[in-house]
C-alpha cells in the first residue's frame, strides 16, 4: 500500500516493470503492470465487472499463475506467471472465455476498440430494427407467421451473437454472469413462445452493453488525455544544427528546445533563454511561472512567449507526467471499500437470485398446481431483474472519474480506497515547515525607529550581511534584492560571534546584530524594548539596525527586521477551506519550539498546535488523533514525515512535482505547494462518497421494485430489461459528473 512502508517503496523505485503499450509514441507507458515483472495483456471488449470475473476464472487456475490483477478502466490484465507459462497460452485460456486479448508491447499494439464498437453498434441497430419490424407484423396480425417469428429469430442472433459466447465460457468455468441470465432469459421467453418478448430483451441488453461500453471508453479517454499532454517528438539540439526525434531517443544530459507556444517534451533544467511556462498539466497553478536558467521544467508544460533551452534530466518514461500516468492508470488497482462490497454482494446475489428463479418457476405449479406458463414467465422476468450491471459498475467508474479530474488539478491520489478515505477524513495533521511555512526565514516586517524609509534600512543592513552566508543576512540580502534595492558591499566589515557584525557603508559606521548585542551597544531604549518584544512574542528573530557608537558619538537604532520562517500566503485561506470542507480539527505538528508553533498557529487559525516534537512523537499524536476522530490525514514533505503518514489514514505530500520519492511515498500527492488543493480533494472525495452511496442505493431500489413487480406478475420480460437498462446508463452519467471541476 502506498504511503505505509516508506522502505518497501523506496526499494521499488529500481524495479523495471514490463513496458505496456504507447500509441501516442511518448515513450510514456500508459498502463505499466501495477505487479513487478509481470507482462500486461489487452483484452478488448472488457467493459463490465462480469468479464472481470471471466479473466480471473480463466487464468487463476493456469499452471505457472502467480497472480492475476485486472484493470477495467485501462482494459488491461497484468499477469505475474512463471517463465514456463508463455503468452499465447495467456491468450487462448481469455479466448476460451469469449475475451480477445493481445500482448501489450509496442511491437504489438492493439486494434482500436472503435472497429468492435462500430460492429456492435450495427449488430444493435439490426436488432431494434428488427424487433421493430417484428411487432409491426404483429400489432398488424399480417400473414404469414413465419414472418414474425424470422424477423424476431433475426434479431435474437443480431443482438445475441456477443453475448451466448460469453455466456458459454462462464457455464465451463461453472460460473453464473449477466450473460447466462440473459441467454436462459431469451431461451425461455422463445420455448414458451414469446417471441416478441425474447427478441425485446436481446436489443435492450445489448444496447445497454453498447452504451455501457462507451461510457466506459469515456472515462478511458480521460486517461488518455493524460497520455496526449505530453509531445511525441522533441528538437533535439546538436551544436548549432536541430533535429527532431522520438522523445523515446533521447537521452539524461541531451540538450532539447523548446520553442514558445510548444509543449516540454522531458523533464529538465532551463540552461539558456526565458520565458513563462503554464504548468498547470502537471501541478494545476492557474498562472504561468517565470523559468530562467537554473529552473526545472516538467514534460507536458506549455511553454510561453520565449525558446528556452532545456537540459534533459530524466527519460520520457521517468517523467513526472510519465509517473502521473502510471499511478492515475493503477489506481484501478486499489478497490475502494464500497467497491469490495459491491463485488462481494454481486458474487453471491447472482446465483441466490438464479436460485429464487428456479423455485418461482417449479414452487407454485409443483405445490399448487399453478399454471407453468405464468411462473415460468415470471421467473423469466426475475432472472432479467438479476443482472446486477447497474451496481456493478456504479463504482469503478466514479472512482476513475473522480481520480482523473484530481490529476488534471494537480492531486495525484494513489486509488480509490484513498479517494474514498478523502472523504471521510475528521481532521488533519500537517507539519509547519515547508507545508503552513516556506521553509525558509524571510524578513515579516520592517519597523522604522530613527530611519525615514524601509528601503534605507535594508540597503544598510544587505551591505553589511552581503559579507555572511548565516541564514538571517541571506534572508535580509533576498529582501533587499527583492525590492530592488542598490547594494554597497559593506567595508571594514567585522563579525561578532553571535551577536551580529559592523561594517561601514557610504563612509558611515553601522551595525547589525540581535537583541543582546543592541544592549551592549547601549542603544535600546524604551520604545526599541517594546518592538523587540512584541517581534519575539511572535516567535520570530530580531535584527537591529543602527549607526555603531564610535569617537565618543551616541549609537543610535534606525530600523529594526523581523525575520521568521514565513507564513505561506494563502495558508490562512487554506485552513478555512479545510475547515468548510469539514475536517473538524487541524493540529500542527512541528519540530520547533512551543512558543513559534503556537504563533504560527495562531496566525492562521489553526485549532491546535504542539512544539519541540521527535519523529516518534508526531508519530503517537497522528495516533491520539485516530482514536479521537478515527479517521485522519497527515501532510508533509514526504519524506521527513514518511512515519507520521504512514501512522494515518492517508498519508499527503506536499509540493510533490518533480519529487520521485514525495510522489511514491504518500497516498496522496499535491504537485503545488499549496494547501488550499487539498480542500478540493477532501470535496471531491465526500463528493464520490455521495455519488456513489446514491448510485449504489437507487441500483438497488430498482431491484427491489421490479422483483416485488416479478413476483406479482405486474412487469414484463422488456420492462424489467428496459428497468436494467435505464438504471445502468443513470448510475454512469451519475459517476461521470465527477470529471468536472471539483466544487463544495
Amino acid at each position: 500500500m502506498f504511503g505505509h512502508s516508506l522502505a518497501r517503496v523506496m526499494s521499488h523505485e529500481h524495479e523495471h516493470p514490463q513496458a505496456g503499450a504507447d500509441p501516442c509514441g511518448t515513450g510514456v507507458e500508459p498502463v505499466p503492470p501495477a505487479l513487478p515483472g509481470a507482462t500486461v495483456f489487452r483484452v478488448a471488449g472488457m467493459d463490465c465487472a462480469d468479464e472481470v470475473e471471466a479473466v480471473n476464472r480463466s487464468l487463476k487456475p493456469l499452471a505457472g499463475v502467480r497472480e492475476v490483477q485486472v484493470n477495467l478502466m485501462a482494459g488491461t490484465v497484468a499477469v505475474s506467471h512463471s517463465a514456463e507459462l508463455k503468452a499465447d497460452k495467456v491468450i487462448a485460456a481469455l479466448g476460451e472465455a469469449g475475451l480477445r486479448a493481445t500482448l501489450a508491447t509496442p511491437e504489438n499494439r492493439p486494434p482500436s476498440p472503435a472497429g468492435g464498437q462500430r460492429a456492435r453498434a450495427i449488430s444493435v441497430g439490426a436488432a431494434g430494427l428488427l424487433t421493430g419490424i417484428g411487432l409491426a407484423l404483429q400489432w398488424s396480425k399480417a400473414e404469414p407467421d413465419f414472418l414474425r417469428l424470422g424477423a424476431f429469430s433475426l434479431a435474437i442472433v443480431a443482438g445475441g451473437w456477443f453475448i451466448a459466447p460469453k455466456a458459454f465460457g462462464a457455464l465451463r468455468r461453472r460460473s453464473l454472469d449477466m450473460n447466462v441470465l440473459m441467454t436462459v432469459a431469451v431461451g425461455g421467453a422463445m420455448a414458451i413462445g414469446q417471441w416478441s418478448e425474447g427478441a425485446a430483451v436481446v436489443f435492450l441488453f445489448a444496447l445497454s452493453e453498447l452504451l455501457e461500453a462507451l461510457s466506459i471508453a469515456r472515462a478511458r479517454r480521460a486517461i488518455q488525455s493524460l497520455m496526449e499532454l505530453s509531445p511525441e517528438t522533441a528538437l533535439l539540439k546538436e551544436g548549432d544544427a536541430f533535429r527532431e526525434v522520438p522523445v523515446a531517443q533521447v537521452k539524461v544530459g541531451d540538450v532539447v528546445t523548446v520553442k514558445s507556444g510548444a509543449r516540454v517534451p522531458l523533464d529538465g533544467e532551463v540552461i539558456a533563454g526565458q520565458s513563462a511556462v503554464n504548468q498547470a498539466p502537471i501541478t494545476g497553478e492557474s498562472m504561468p511561472v517565470e523559468k530562467q536558467p537554473g529552473d526545472g521544467v516538467f514534460a507536458g508544460t506549455i511553454n510561453g512567449e520565449g525558446s528556452l533551452d532545456v537540459r534533459v534530466a530524466k527519460p520520457a518514461s521517468g517523467s513526472t507526467l510519465a509517473r502521473i500516468i502510471h499511478l492515475v492508470s493503477e489506481a484501478q488497482s486499489q478497490k475502494a471499500p464500497s467497491q469490495r462490497f459491491v463485488d462481494t454482494f454481486a458474487r453471491y446475489y447472482t446465483p441466490v437470485v438464479f436460485g429464487v428463479a428456479l423455485l418461482v418457476w417449479l414452487g407454485p405449479p409443483l405445490l399448487a398446481g399453478a399454471a407453468w406458463s405464468v411462473w415460468t414467465y415470471r421467473a423469466l422476468v426475475l432472472l432479467v431483474i438479476a443482472c446486477p450491471c447497474a451496481l456493478v459498475i456504479a463504482t469503478p467508474v466514479s472512482i476513475v472519474s473522480g481520480l482523473t479530474a484530481m490529476a488534471r488539478r494537480g492531486v495525484l491520489i494513489k486509488g480509490g480506497a484513498y479517494l474514498e478515505a478523502l472523504g471521510k477524513l475528521r481532521a488533519l495533521a500537517v507539519d509547519k515547515t515547508g507545508t503552513i511555512t516556506e521553509g525558509r526565514p524571510g524578513v515579516a516586517q520592517v519597523v522604522l525607529v530613527k530611519a525615514k524609509s524601509e528601503e534605507e534600512v535594508l540597503r544598510i543592513a544587505a551591505g553589511i550581511d552581503a559579507h555572511s552566508e548565516h541564514p538571517l543576512a541571506r534572508a535580509v540580502v533576498e529582501a533587499a534584492q527583492q525590492r530592488n534595492i542598490s547594494i554597497t558591499r559593506a567595508t571594514e566589515y567585522q563579525a561578532r560571534t553571535g551577536k551580529g557584525a559592523e561594517g561601514e557603508v557610504d563612509g558611515h559606521s553601522y551595525f547589525v546584530g540581535n537583541h543582546r548585542f543592541a544592549h551592549e551597544l547601549g542603544v535600546c531604549s524604551e520604545a526599541v524594548e517594546r518592538i523587540l518584544a512584541e517581534i519575539e512574542a511572535r516567535a520570530q528573530s530580531v535584527v537591529v539596525v543602527g549607526h555603531r557608537p564610535h569617537g565618543g558619538c551616541a549609537g543610535e537604532v534606525l530600523g529594526v527586521l523581523a525575520v521568521g520562517d514565513t507564513v505561506r500566503p494563502a495558508a490562512a485561506a487554506a485552513i478555512r477551506s479545510l475547515h468548510e470542507a469539514g475536517i473538524r480539527q487541524v493540529v500542527m505538528l512541528s519540530g520547533d519550539n512551543q512558543r513559534t508553533a503556537d504563533a504560527i498557529a495562531k496566525q492562521v487559525g489553526i485549532d491546535e498546535a504542539h512544539g519541540d516534537l521527535l519523529p516518534e512523537q508526531k508519530i503517537e499524536r497522528v495516533r491520539e488523533l485516530l482514536r479521537q476522530h478515527g479517521q485522519v490525514g497527515m501532510i508533509g514533505d514526504g519524506v521527513n514525515d514518511a512515519p507520521a503518514m504512514a501512522a494515518a489514514t492517508v498519508g499527503i505530500a506536499m509540493g510533490a512535482a518533480g519529487t520521485d520519492t514525495a510522489i511514491e511515498t504518500a497516498d496522496v500527492a499535491l504537485m503545488q505547494d499549496d494547501l488550499g488543493k487539498l480542500a478540493e480533494a477532501i470535496h471531491l472525495g465526500r463528493r464520490a462518497m455521495r455519488i456513489i452511496q446514491a448510485n449504489i442505493i437507487f441500483a438497488l431500489a430498482v431491484k427491489a421494485v421490479f422483483l416485488v413487480l416479478a413476483l406479482s406478475g405486474h412487469t414484463s420480460l422488456w420492462l424489467a430489461i428496459l428497468a436494467d437498462t435505464g438504471a445502468t446508463l443513470v448510475v454512469i452519467a451519475n459517476a461521470l459528473r465527477l470529471l468536472r471541476a471539483p466544487s463544495a
